[in-house]
Protein backbone atom coordinates (compact mmCIF):
# COMPACT_ATOMS: atom_id res chain seq x y z
CA UNK A 1 0.00 0.00 0.00
CA UNK A 2 1.28 3.44 -0.91
CA UNK A 3 2.27 5.50 2.12
CA UNK A 4 0.51 8.85 2.12
CA UNK A 5 2.16 12.11 3.03
CA UNK A 6 -0.34 13.62 5.46
CA UNK A 7 1.75 16.62 6.45
CA UNK A 8 -0.77 18.96 4.82
CA UNK A 9 -3.58 17.29 6.74
CA UNK A 10 -1.86 17.96 10.06
CA UNK A 11 -1.16 21.55 9.04
CA UNK A 12 -4.83 22.00 8.18
CA UNK A 13 -5.97 20.51 11.50
CA UNK A 14 -3.47 22.61 13.45
CA UNK A 15 -4.81 25.82 11.93
CA UNK A 16 -8.50 24.93 12.25
CA UNK A 17 -8.56 23.41 15.74
CA UNK A 18 -10.18 25.57 18.43
CA UNK A 19 -7.27 25.20 20.82
CA UNK A 20 -4.07 27.19 21.04
CA UNK A 21 -0.98 25.22 20.02
CA UNK A 22 2.65 26.25 20.46
CA UNK A 23 5.74 24.09 20.08
CA UNK A 24 9.40 25.02 20.46
CA UNK A 25 12.69 23.16 20.21
CA UNK A 26 15.43 23.23 22.84
CA UNK A 27 17.02 26.28 21.22
CA UNK A 28 13.85 28.33 21.65
CA UNK A 29 12.88 28.18 17.97
CA UNK A 30 9.12 28.28 17.51
CA UNK A 31 8.04 25.49 15.17
CA UNK A 32 4.26 25.60 15.72
CA UNK A 33 2.15 28.65 16.60
CA UNK A 34 -1.34 28.12 15.26
CA UNK A 35 -4.15 30.51 14.39
CA UNK A 36 -5.98 30.09 17.71
CA UNK A 37 -2.82 30.85 19.67
CA UNK A 38 -2.21 33.92 17.53
CA UNK A 39 -5.75 35.10 18.33
CA UNK A 40 -5.30 34.46 22.05
CA UNK A 41 -1.98 36.29 22.38
CA UNK A 42 -2.52 38.88 19.68
CA UNK A 43 0.96 38.07 18.36
CA UNK A 44 2.25 37.02 14.96
CA UNK A 45 4.68 34.15 14.48
CA UNK A 46 7.49 36.67 14.03
CA UNK A 47 6.62 38.44 17.29
CA UNK A 48 6.48 35.27 19.36
CA UNK A 49 9.72 34.00 17.84
CA UNK A 50 11.44 37.24 18.84
CA UNK A 51 9.92 37.02 22.31
CA UNK A 52 11.16 33.49 22.94
CA UNK A 53 14.62 34.26 21.65
CA UNK A 54 14.91 37.55 23.54
CA UNK A 55 13.25 36.10 26.68
CA UNK A 56 10.84 39.04 26.90
CA UNK A 57 8.99 39.18 30.21
CA UNK A 58 5.60 40.20 28.79
CA UNK A 59 4.07 36.73 28.73
CA UNK A 60 6.79 34.59 30.25
CA UNK A 61 4.66 31.89 31.90
CA UNK A 62 4.65 29.59 28.90
CA UNK A 63 8.37 30.12 28.41
CA UNK A 64 9.06 29.05 31.99
CA UNK A 65 6.75 26.05 31.72
CA UNK A 66 8.19 24.90 28.41
CA UNK A 67 11.69 25.21 29.84
CA UNK A 68 10.63 23.13 32.85
CA UNK A 69 9.33 20.47 30.49
CA UNK A 70 12.68 20.39 28.70
CA UNK A 71 14.55 20.17 32.01
CA UNK A 72 12.40 17.50 33.65
CA UNK A 73 11.10 15.54 30.67
CA UNK A 74 7.74 15.48 32.50
CA UNK A 75 4.39 16.84 31.39
CA UNK A 76 2.81 19.73 33.34
CA UNK A 77 -0.98 19.87 33.29
CA UNK A 78 -3.76 22.34 34.07
CA UNK A 79 -1.75 25.52 34.55
CA UNK A 80 -4.01 28.56 34.69
CA UNK A 81 -2.77 31.79 33.11
CA UNK A 82 -4.47 35.22 33.02
CA UNK A 83 -2.82 38.07 31.13
CA UNK A 84 -3.44 41.08 28.90
CA UNK A 85 -2.58 40.25 25.30
CA UNK A 86 -1.16 42.45 22.57
CA UNK A 87 -4.68 43.57 21.61
CA UNK A 88 -5.29 44.93 25.11
CA UNK A 89 -7.71 42.11 25.99
CA UNK A 90 -7.70 40.16 29.25
CA UNK A 91 -7.36 36.45 28.46
CA UNK A 92 -7.56 33.40 30.74
CA UNK A 93 -6.13 30.08 29.61
CA UNK A 94 -5.76 26.56 30.96
CA UNK A 95 -2.44 25.21 29.65
CA UNK A 96 -0.99 21.70 29.33
CA UNK A 97 2.69 21.20 28.49
CA UNK A 98 4.23 18.01 27.08
CA UNK A 99 7.74 16.89 26.08
CA UNK A 100 8.07 15.10 22.73
CA UNK A 101 10.91 13.60 20.72
CA UNK A 102 10.83 13.63 16.92
CA UNK A 103 11.99 10.70 14.79
CA UNK A 104 15.36 12.38 14.19
CA UNK A 105 15.94 12.73 17.95
CA UNK A 106 15.04 16.44 18.17
CA UNK A 107 13.39 17.23 21.48
CA UNK A 108 10.50 19.67 21.50
CA UNK A 109 8.01 20.97 24.05
CA UNK A 110 4.36 21.48 23.16
CA UNK A 111 1.80 23.78 24.78
CA UNK A 112 -1.95 23.18 24.48
CA UNK A 113 -4.08 26.15 25.57
CA UNK A 114 -7.83 26.18 26.20
CA UNK A 115 -9.53 29.56 26.27
CA UNK A 116 -11.61 29.92 29.47
CA UNK A 117 -11.90 33.71 29.35
CA UNK A 118 -15.67 33.72 28.96
CA UNK A 119 -16.17 31.18 31.75
CA UNK A 120 -14.02 33.27 34.06
CA UNK A 121 -15.96 36.37 33.11
CA UNK A 122 -19.30 34.71 33.82
CA UNK A 123 -18.10 33.38 37.16
CA UNK A 124 -17.38 36.95 38.19
CA UNK A 125 -20.50 38.36 36.54
CA UNK A 126 -23.23 35.71 36.29
CA UNK A 127 -25.86 38.43 35.93
CA UNK A 128 -24.44 39.38 32.52
CA UNK A 129 -25.56 36.31 30.60
CA UNK A 130 -28.26 37.99 28.54
CA UNK A 131 -26.75 37.58 25.09
CA UNK A 132 -27.36 41.28 24.42
CA UNK A 133 -26.06 44.65 25.61
CA UNK A 134 -27.16 45.30 29.19
CA UNK A 135 -29.30 48.38 28.70
CA UNK A 136 -31.66 49.72 31.34
CA UNK A 137 -34.58 48.33 29.33
CA UNK A 138 -33.29 44.79 29.96
CA UNK A 139 -32.87 45.21 33.73
CA UNK A 140 -35.93 43.89 35.54
CA UNK A 141 -37.01 46.52 38.06
CA UNK A 142 -40.52 47.20 39.28
CA UNK A 143 -39.67 48.38 42.80
CA UNK A 144 -39.61 52.09 43.60
CA UNK A 145 -36.05 51.85 44.97
CA UNK A 146 -34.63 50.26 41.80
CA UNK A 147 -36.50 52.66 39.55
CA UNK A 148 -34.84 55.45 41.51
CA UNK A 149 -31.42 53.77 41.04
CA UNK A 150 -31.95 53.62 37.28
CA UNK A 151 -33.12 57.24 37.20
CA UNK A 152 -29.97 58.35 39.03
CA UNK A 153 -27.83 56.23 36.70
CA UNK A 154 -29.41 57.88 33.67
CA UNK A 155 -28.56 61.30 35.12
CA UNK A 156 -24.94 60.12 35.51
CA UNK A 157 -24.91 58.97 31.89
CA UNK A 158 -26.33 62.26 30.66
CA UNK A 159 -23.70 64.28 32.53
CA UNK A 160 -20.84 61.78 31.96
CA UNK A 161 -19.89 62.23 35.60
CA UNK A 162 -17.94 59.82 37.86
CA UNK A 163 -20.20 57.43 39.77
CA UNK A 164 -19.70 55.36 42.93
CA UNK A 165 -22.05 52.35 43.17
CA UNK A 166 -22.55 51.08 46.71
CA UNK A 167 -24.20 47.78 47.51
CA UNK A 168 -23.83 44.23 48.76
CA UNK A 169 -22.26 41.55 46.61
CA UNK A 170 -24.59 40.25 43.93
CA UNK A 171 -27.00 43.20 43.85
CA UNK A 172 -26.30 43.91 40.17
CA UNK A 173 -23.93 46.88 40.41
CA UNK A 174 -22.18 45.64 37.26
CA UNK A 175 -25.50 45.74 35.41
CA UNK A 176 -26.07 49.36 36.44
CA UNK A 177 -22.55 50.27 35.34
CA UNK A 178 -23.02 48.72 31.91
CA UNK A 179 -26.44 50.34 31.66
CA UNK A 180 -24.79 53.75 32.16
CA UNK A 181 -22.35 52.94 29.36
CA UNK A 182 -25.14 52.15 26.88
CA UNK A 183 -27.18 55.17 28.00
CA UNK A 184 -24.47 57.68 27.04
CA UNK A 185 -25.71 60.16 24.44
CA UNK A 186 -22.24 60.47 22.94
CA UNK A 187 -21.30 56.81 22.74
CA UNK A 188 -18.01 55.48 24.09
CA UNK A 189 -15.97 52.98 22.10
CA UNK A 190 -15.84 50.26 24.74
CA UNK A 191 -16.97 49.17 28.23
CA UNK A 192 -14.00 47.89 30.25
CA UNK A 193 -14.51 45.99 33.51
CA UNK A 194 -11.57 46.16 35.92
CA UNK A 195 -11.85 43.33 38.46
CA UNK A 196 -9.92 44.70 41.40
CA UNK A 197 -9.49 41.34 43.12
CA UNK A 198 -6.92 40.33 40.51
CA UNK A 199 -3.30 41.33 40.02
CA UNK A 200 -3.34 45.06 40.70
CA UNK A 201 0.00 45.73 39.01
CA UNK A 202 -1.34 44.35 35.73
CA UNK A 203 -4.61 46.21 36.24
CA UNK A 204 -2.86 49.56 36.76
CA UNK A 205 -0.71 49.00 33.69
CA UNK A 206 -3.80 48.43 31.59
CA UNK A 207 -5.61 51.47 32.99
CA UNK A 208 -2.59 53.61 32.18
CA UNK A 209 -2.47 52.19 28.65
CA UNK A 210 -6.17 52.66 27.90
CA UNK A 211 -6.57 56.03 29.53
CA UNK A 212 -3.87 57.57 27.34
CA UNK A 213 -5.54 56.46 24.11
CA UNK A 214 -7.59 58.78 21.94
CA UNK A 215 -10.60 56.47 22.06
CA UNK A 216 -13.32 57.04 24.64
CA UNK A 217 -13.80 54.28 27.19
CA UNK A 218 -16.16 53.54 30.05
CA UNK A 219 -14.14 52.13 32.97
CA UNK A 220 -15.89 50.11 35.66
CA UNK A 221 -13.63 49.33 38.65
CA UNK A 222 -15.47 46.50 40.39
CA UNK A 223 -14.98 46.43 44.19
CA UNK A 224 -12.29 49.08 44.18
CA UNK A 225 -11.78 48.69 47.94
CA UNK A 226 -9.89 45.45 47.23
CA UNK A 227 -7.00 47.48 45.81
CA UNK A 228 -4.18 48.52 48.12
CA UNK A 229 -4.04 52.16 49.20
CA UNK A 230 -0.99 52.87 46.96
CA UNK A 231 -2.90 51.41 44.00
CA UNK A 232 -5.93 53.56 44.78
CA UNK A 233 -3.77 56.67 44.99
CA UNK A 234 -2.19 55.75 41.64
CA UNK A 235 -5.66 55.58 40.08
CA UNK A 236 -6.37 59.09 41.40
CA UNK A 237 -3.20 60.36 39.71
CA UNK A 238 -4.17 58.73 36.43
CA UNK A 239 -7.73 60.03 36.46
CA UNK A 240 -6.60 63.56 37.28
CA UNK A 241 -3.93 63.45 34.56
CA UNK A 242 -6.34 62.52 31.79
CA UNK A 243 -9.53 64.39 32.66
CA UNK A 244 -9.67 65.85 29.15
CA UNK A 245 -9.98 62.44 27.47
CA UNK A 246 -13.76 62.27 28.07
CA UNK A 247 -13.64 58.77 29.50
CA UNK A 248 -16.39 57.75 31.91
CA UNK A 249 -15.35 56.34 35.28
CA UNK A 250 -17.53 54.13 37.47
CA UNK A 251 -16.47 52.32 40.63
CA UNK A 252 -18.26 49.98 43.01
CA UNK A 253 -17.79 49.13 46.67
CA UNK A 254 -19.52 46.55 48.82
CA UNK A 255 -19.82 48.42 52.11
CA UNK A 256 -20.55 51.87 53.49
CA UNK A 257 -17.85 54.21 52.12
CA UNK A 258 -17.40 56.02 55.45
CA UNK A 259 -16.74 52.70 57.22
CA UNK A 260 -14.28 51.70 54.50
CA UNK A 261 -12.44 55.03 54.83
CA UNK A 262 -12.27 54.74 58.62
CA UNK A 263 -10.95 51.18 58.34
CA UNK A 264 -8.23 52.23 55.89
CA UNK A 265 -9.66 50.24 52.97
CA UNK A 266 -10.84 53.14 50.81
CA UNK A 267 -8.90 56.26 49.93
CA UNK A 268 -10.73 59.39 51.02
CA UNK A 269 -9.41 61.21 47.96
CA UNK A 270 -10.64 58.43 45.67
CA UNK A 271 -14.08 58.53 47.25
CA UNK A 272 -14.25 62.31 46.84
CA UNK A 273 -13.29 61.89 43.19
CA UNK A 274 -16.31 59.63 42.63
CA UNK A 275 -18.65 61.33 45.07
CA UNK A 276 -20.20 63.62 42.46
CA UNK A 277 -22.86 60.93 42.44
CA UNK A 278 -23.09 57.99 44.84
CA UNK A 279 -25.81 55.46 44.02
CA UNK A 280 -26.93 53.00 46.69
CA UNK A 281 -28.06 49.73 45.05
CA UNK A 282 -30.50 48.04 47.48
CA UNK A 283 -30.32 44.40 48.46
CA UNK A 284 -32.90 41.98 47.10
CA UNK A 285 -34.52 41.51 50.53
CA UNK A 286 -35.23 45.27 50.50
CA UNK A 287 -37.11 45.03 47.20
CA UNK A 288 -38.88 41.70 47.25
CA UNK A 289 -41.34 42.90 44.61
CA UNK A 290 -38.48 42.50 42.07
CA UNK A 291 -38.05 38.76 42.78
CA UNK A 292 -40.98 37.37 40.80
CA UNK A 293 -40.47 39.62 37.73
CA UNK A 294 -36.80 38.59 37.69
CA UNK A 295 -37.75 34.90 37.81
CA UNK A 296 -40.41 35.35 35.12
CA UNK A 297 -37.87 37.13 32.91
CA UNK A 298 -35.30 34.38 33.54
CA UNK A 299 -37.67 31.59 32.46
CA UNK A 300 -38.89 33.64 29.49
CA UNK A 301 -35.30 33.78 28.25
CA UNK A 302 -34.88 30.05 28.87
CA UNK A 303 -38.01 29.30 26.83
CA UNK A 304 -36.83 31.56 24.03
CA UNK A 305 -33.23 30.33 23.95
CA UNK A 306 -33.68 26.61 24.67
CA UNK A 307 -37.26 25.80 23.68
CA UNK A 308 -38.19 24.42 27.11
CA UNK A 309 -41.75 24.30 28.44
CA UNK A 310 -41.22 25.69 31.94
CA UNK A 311 -43.78 28.34 32.85
CA UNK A 312 -42.58 29.32 36.31
CA UNK A 313 -42.64 28.31 39.96
CA UNK A 314 -45.24 26.20 41.70
CA UNK A 315 -47.11 28.17 44.42
CA UNK A 316 -45.22 26.60 47.35
CA UNK A 317 -41.84 27.30 45.74
CA UNK A 318 -42.85 30.84 44.81
CA UNK A 319 -43.84 31.54 48.41
CA UNK A 320 -40.50 30.12 49.53
CA UNK A 321 -38.56 32.38 47.18
CA UNK A 322 -40.54 35.48 48.12
CA UNK A 323 -39.94 35.03 51.85
CA UNK A 324 -36.25 33.99 51.72
CA UNK A 325 -33.75 36.77 52.56
CA UNK A 326 -31.33 36.13 49.64
CA UNK A 327 -28.04 37.06 51.34
CA UNK A 328 -26.33 36.60 47.95
CA UNK A 329 -28.93 38.83 46.28
CA UNK A 330 -29.64 38.54 42.52
CA UNK A 331 -26.48 36.53 41.96
CA UNK A 332 -27.60 33.87 44.43
CA UNK A 333 -31.07 33.79 42.88
CA UNK A 334 -29.79 33.36 39.34
CA UNK A 335 -27.27 30.67 40.29
CA UNK A 336 -30.09 28.79 42.04
CA UNK A 337 -32.28 29.11 38.94
CA UNK A 338 -29.37 27.79 36.86
CA UNK A 339 -29.10 24.73 39.11
CA UNK A 340 -32.85 24.16 38.86
CA UNK A 341 -32.79 24.54 35.09
CA UNK A 342 -30.11 21.85 34.83
CA UNK A 343 -32.66 19.38 36.24
CA UNK A 344 -35.59 20.37 34.01
CA UNK A 345 -37.03 17.91 31.50
CA UNK A 346 -40.69 18.33 30.52
CA UNK A 347 -41.95 20.06 33.68
CA UNK A 348 -44.29 23.02 33.39
CA UNK A 349 -43.64 24.31 36.91
CA UNK A 350 -40.78 24.09 39.38
CA UNK A 351 -42.02 22.16 42.42
CA UNK A 352 -40.17 21.27 45.63
CA UNK A 353 -38.63 18.13 44.10
CA UNK A 354 -36.60 20.37 41.76
CA UNK A 355 -35.32 22.68 44.50
CA UNK A 356 -31.68 21.71 45.17
CA UNK A 357 -30.91 20.11 48.51
CA UNK A 358 -28.34 22.74 49.47
CA UNK A 359 -31.06 25.41 49.26
CA UNK A 360 -33.42 23.32 51.37
CA UNK A 361 -30.70 23.06 53.96
CA UNK A 362 -30.41 26.82 54.06
CA UNK A 363 -34.11 27.04 54.70
CA UNK A 364 -34.06 24.22 57.25
CA UNK A 365 -36.72 22.57 55.13
CA UNK A 366 -34.89 19.26 54.82
CA UNK A 367 -35.98 16.54 57.17
CA UNK A 368 -33.66 16.29 60.17
CA UNK A 369 -31.29 13.38 59.90
CA UNK A 370 -31.54 10.77 62.57
CA UNK A 371 -28.17 9.58 63.74
CA UNK A 372 -29.80 6.36 64.93
CA UNK A 373 -29.02 3.97 62.13
CA UNK A 374 -30.06 0.92 64.09
CA UNK A 375 -33.35 0.52 62.24
CA UNK A 376 -31.53 0.32 58.93
CA UNK A 377 -29.59 -2.71 60.12
CA UNK A 378 -32.09 -4.37 62.46
CA UNK A 379 -33.70 -7.21 60.47
CA UNK A 380 -35.20 -9.09 63.43
CA UNK A 381 -38.68 -7.53 63.27
CA UNK A 382 -39.24 -6.89 59.63
CA UNK A 383 -39.69 -8.79 56.42
CA UNK A 384 -36.98 -8.72 53.81
CA UNK A 385 -37.24 -5.87 51.32
CA UNK A 386 -36.17 -5.94 47.68
CA UNK A 387 -32.44 -5.29 47.61
CA UNK A 388 -32.63 -2.20 45.40
CA UNK A 389 -35.28 -0.64 47.68
CA UNK A 390 -33.19 -1.27 50.80
CA UNK A 391 -29.98 -0.03 49.19
CA UNK A 392 -31.72 3.16 48.12
CA UNK A 393 -32.74 3.85 51.73
CA UNK A 394 -29.17 3.35 52.90
CA UNK A 395 -27.88 5.58 50.10
CA UNK A 396 -30.42 8.32 50.87
CA UNK A 397 -29.48 8.25 54.55
CA UNK A 398 -25.78 8.44 53.76
CA UNK A 399 -26.25 11.30 51.27
CA UNK A 400 -28.28 13.31 53.78
CA UNK A 401 -25.59 12.77 56.39
CA UNK A 402 -22.90 13.92 53.92
CA UNK A 403 -24.96 17.01 53.08
CA UNK A 404 -25.20 17.86 56.76
CA UNK A 405 -21.45 17.53 57.21
CA UNK A 406 -20.91 19.88 54.24
CA UNK A 407 -23.58 22.42 55.23
CA UNK A 408 -25.69 21.54 52.21
CA UNK A 409 -22.96 22.40 49.70
CA UNK A 410 -23.66 20.23 46.65
CA UNK A 411 -20.23 20.47 45.03
CA UNK A 412 -18.34 19.72 48.25
CA UNK A 413 -20.69 16.86 49.13
CA UNK A 414 -20.29 15.28 45.69
CA UNK A 415 -16.52 15.58 46.01
CA UNK A 416 -16.49 13.97 49.44
CA UNK A 417 -18.68 11.11 48.15
CA UNK A 418 -16.50 10.62 45.09
CA UNK A 419 -19.29 11.20 42.58
CA UNK A 420 -20.05 13.87 39.99
CA UNK A 421 -22.17 16.87 40.97
CA UNK A 422 -24.77 15.90 38.34
CA UNK A 423 -24.93 12.40 39.80
CA UNK A 424 -25.66 13.76 43.26
CA UNK A 425 -28.32 16.11 41.87
CA UNK A 426 -29.98 13.14 40.13
CA UNK A 427 -30.08 11.17 43.38
CA UNK A 428 -31.55 14.12 45.23
CA UNK A 429 -34.16 14.72 42.55
CA UNK A 430 -35.48 11.15 42.65
CA UNK A 431 -36.28 11.39 46.37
Amino acid sequence: MKQLDITNVFEFITEKIDMGLCAIDDSGRVIVFNKKMRELTGESLEQVTHRFVSQSLDFNLEQNMLQKVFASGQAISHVKQTFWNENGEEVSLINDYYPFTLNDGTKIAIQFSRDVTQQEFLMDRPLSRYGAPLTFDIITAVSKSMKQVIQQAKIAAFGRIPVMLVGESGTGKDMIAEGIHHELVEKNDRFITLICRRNEETLLTQIEKYIAEEKKYTFFAERIEYLSMPAQERIIELLESYQDRHHVFIASIGEDPIDLIQNGRLSKNLYYLFSNLTIQVPSLRERREDIKPFIDDYFARRRSNYGIHIKGLAPEVEELFLTYDWPGNLKELEVLLDDISALLTNEDFVDMTLVPAYFKWKLNKAQPISHDTANLFDFSHQELQPLDEYMRKVEDHYIQYALQLNDGNISQTAKSLGIHRQGLQYRLKRK
